[in-house]
């Protein structure tokens, strides 16, 4: 029985997902595109769930290349430009959103989340609205990914006189609302405060 390596399976599992999609994606098709017998993937992933679980992470690697805030970045803009990294991370793949969606980061994953927080509330921004706020930023840019998979084409709202904003116009303006929320509980940051997240 021949062994494949990890990176191969997730890679190509990416690329069967870009083609039929995630109902698509199953071990049996996966396991005759990389030209072995199903059994073989078992040497990397145990179930279904855990080659997806692979899958998302791995369909996450621009948005995680993205470099971390450093003490002195303008918290606002960094937190606007990070969901955008985000949601053209999980729209470059077919049901990118769908494949994101109820995943738990890994070890890896939670430390970069973890320094995302500490430079929020370092930067000012209460503990308990950094996490509200990140939780309300993430999730709304699933739905927002998850929205213009779904239905990419978008037209008038004719017989109510509305304009509907394209799926990016939209992201944007909800992306500004939790912002604007954010900022009116954020305060100056503290040098003490500073000092402490150049430890982390």
């Amino acid at each position: 029985m021949a062994k494949i390596e990890r990176d191969t399976v997730v890679s190509e599992a990416l690329a069967l997902l870009d083609e039929v999609g995630l109902d698509g994606v199953s071990t049996r098709a996966l396991a005759r595109r990389l030209g072995v017998e199903q059994p073989s993937l078992y040497w990397h992933f145990h179930s279904k769930q855990e080659l997806i679980a692979a899958m998302a992470a791995a369909a996450l690697e621009p948005h995680d290349e993205m470099p971390l805030p450093e003490q002195g970045d303008e918290w606002s803009s960094w937190f606007r430009d990070n969901y955008r990294s985000f949601r053209s991370a999980l729209l470059t793949r077919r049901d990118g959103a769908r494949l994101h969606a109820g995943s738990v980061p890994d070890s890896a994953s939670r430390e970069r989340l973890l320094q995302k927080f500490a430079f929020l509330v370092d930067s000012g921004v209460p503990q308990a609205d950094a996490i509200a706020g990140m939780l309300a930023a993430s999730r709304f840019t699933v739905g927002s990914a998850l929205e213009q998979q779904a239905n990419p084409d978008l037209e008038d709202e004719s017989e109510m006189n509305l304009t509907v904003p394209s799926h990016e116009q939209a992201f944007e303006a909800g992306l500004t609302m939790l912002l604007n929320g954010l900022q009116q509980t954020a305060s100056p940051k503290s040098p003490a405060r500073s000092k402490g997240f150049a430890g982390r």
